[in-house]
């Protein structure tokens, strides 16, 4: 072959080149930056036009020869050879389909070989139209360990992020948690999760400082640029978190708002309100108070607005002779309950449990289930949403079952089975007496008292259960069961549960039939009251029925709702 230049613009294209489609416009400005910077690296291969005179046809090189064109060059080198024809075509395959890309790690030390012959960031970067922060990213790669660096040329490559973590360490620290986890003879491939993992550290962002670089500089605080973090955002981060959380403090001392305190936070970076107060969820008011601290996970100052309870005021008492004096209300020392909390949640379970058992399996009247039906959608625990609303949140699901009664053609389809199957679904669904969110209230024990569903509650003799009552009850349970009382607590319970380990024990206090009395009391309260305008005020100020009066005329039932009328007529 011959070394010669010409003109790239009198070069002809090759017909048989086996690349004939076109290259993306990204690699193609990549290419024309690159020899803009350095000129041609590797000559393009050409031979002499067969139709004689002085034009040549390039064999290989036909991107480099374009983008030379589009760097405005007057002349590159080129290599002039003389191919066989029936070669041509196979050399053209194999220089496309046989190249290689430079392995990642090659490429970082190349860069770094670049550096040390004297290149600067900037003029690589411009070479190979790269930005100057992905040329201190590829040097960065290029200084982990040797060894681990060997170990990735091999194929063994970890991912950006376990990278990230094991660049940013140093070489000193990846050489010792190298001596651990390199490759084994019956194990060649490393564990890059675990090398990654013993080599995080914890990092503070700037972007969470508060403090300026007066206070960094005092603090002897260095900032770091991640280099794996996206360009338009501030990564710089700083591995003293001692130092980071001390100019964060004295920040926070120096810049205290009035009416504001420092406050603590826990391992979770969540405040801890001063006892007894109550964080305030909506705009603060006047008399309120705001807590600042520091969250320990990132680092950051956050605030929070709190109110502390009212102050009781000294009780004064007058004596006989007019002589007034302070008396301090002593609270009395509160007593265990008979049943404790986890004691009430278990009875709402069982309670709930027993209520869907009977709701499944017990005989109910077509009216009672009916009237079942109405208790339920009156439940604490039902809300019923508008028929414009899209917010699902809250509804009771029912569209499966709902869905049962829709037949192959869209309409309704059913038999009475499958309705009556359907309904109980929907009341297993909506009625529920946990002590949660869910809890329907009085309406659930009044529909499991209709269905018997006290009978299906299962036996509470347990060791569980019966720890969760207190000794006078007890006792109480045992006596009325016939079981003598013992000295220690856990003989009693041990005695109960062997006494109805055949039988069955409920708590009359988690009997699901409710009071007479009570049932009484909410039927009124919940009874639709005439509009009376005198007693607009008093209706108002009941808290516990807050649906608004509704006239009753010989237009309307009694629920406001539908003419009656109308009713009639459908009925008939």
């Amino acid at each position: 072959m011959q070394l010669i230049t010409a003109d790239p613009r009198s070069l002809k294209d090759n017909p048989d080149r086996s690349r004939q489609s076109k290259s993306s416009p990204q690699s193609d400005a990549l290419l024309c930056a690159s020899i803009r910077a350095i000129g041609v690296v590797q000559p393009p291969i050409v031979k002499l036009a067969p139709e004689g005179g002085n034009s040549y046809i390039i064999v290989f090189g036909h991107r480099r020869a374009a983008q030379a064109i589009a760097a405005d060059l007057s002349e590159i080198p080129l290599l002039l050879a003389d191919p066989s024809d029936d070669l041509g075509a196979m050399q053209s395959f194999a220089e496309n389909i046989a190249r290689e890309p430079l392995n990642p790690v090659d490429q970082w030390r190349a860069i770094e070989r670049l550096v040390a012959l004297g290149w600067t960031e900037e003029s690589i970067a411009m070479a190979l139209a790269l930005p100057s922060r992905q040329i201190r990213k590829l040097r960065l790669l290029a200084n982990i360990l040797p060894a681990m660096l060997d170990q990735m040329a091999r194929g063994d490559m970890p991912n950006e992020q376990q990278l990230r973590t094991i660049a940013a360490a140093g070489q000193d620290e990846q050489a010792e948690v190298w001596k651990k986890y390199k490759p084994k003879k019956q194990d060649p491939q490393v564990s890059w999760w675990e090398v990654a993992r013993a080599l995080t550290t914890t990092r503070m962002l700037a972007k969470h400082a508060s403090f300026g670089d007066d206070l960094a500089l005092a603090y002897g605080i260095t900032w770091v640029e991640d280099l794996f973090a996206p360009a338009d955002e501030d990564s710089r981060y700083t591995t003293d978190v001692e130092a980071f959380l001390g100019a964060q403090q004295e920040w926070l001392a120096n810049n205290l708002p009035k009416r504001g305190s420092v406050i603590e936070a826990n391992e979770y970076g969540q405040a801890k309100l001063p006892a007894k107060a109550q964080q305030v969820y909506g705009k603060p008011g006047k008399g309120d108070l705001t807590g600042w601290y520091i969250n320990a996970r990132d680092g950051s100052v956050q605030s929070v607005a709190y109110r502390m309870p009212e102050v009781k005021k000294p009780r004064l008492v007058k004596d006989a002779d007019g002589v007034e004096t302070v008396v301090e209300e002593v609270e009395a020392p509160k007593s265990r309950p008979d049943v404790t909390q986890k004691g009430l949640d278990m009875i709402g379970d069982l309670r709930t449990d027993a209520l869907h058992e009977a709701l499944a399996r017990a005989p109910i009247e077509d009216d009672t289930l009916m009237a079942l039906l109405i208790l339920a959608f009156t439940g604490m625990n039902v809300t019923v949403a508008s028929g414009a609303s899209d917010n699902p949140y809250g509804h009771a699901k029912c569209g499966p079952h709902a869905a049962r009664l829709i037949g192959e053609d869209g309409k309704l389809s059913f038999d009475r089975e499958t309705l009556v199957q359907a309904v109980r679904s929907v009341l297993i669904e909506v009625l529920s007496l946990r002590r949660n969110r869910s809890d329907s209230g009085l309406i659930a024990r009044i529909a499991g008292d209709a269905i018997g569903a006290d009978q299906f509650l299962p036996n509470m003799a347990t060791e569980e259960f019966l720890s969760c009552l207190s000794r006078t009850a007890l006792e109480t349970v045992a006596e009325a069961a016939g079981v003598p009382g013992r000295i220690k607590v856990k003989d009693t319970r041990a005695a109960m549960v062997e006494h109805f380990a055949d039988g069955r024990l409920v708590l009359p206090a988690a009997s699901i039939a409710p009071d007479a009395a009570e049932v009484l009391a909410w039927a009124t309260r919940s009874a639709v009251v005439v509009s009376d305008p005198e007693g607009e005020d008093e209706a108002r100020a009941d808290a516990e029925d807050e649906t608004p009066a509704v006239p009753q005329t010989e237009e309307f039932d009694e629920s406001g709702g539908a003419r009656v009328g109308e009713f009639r007529d459908a009925a008939e």
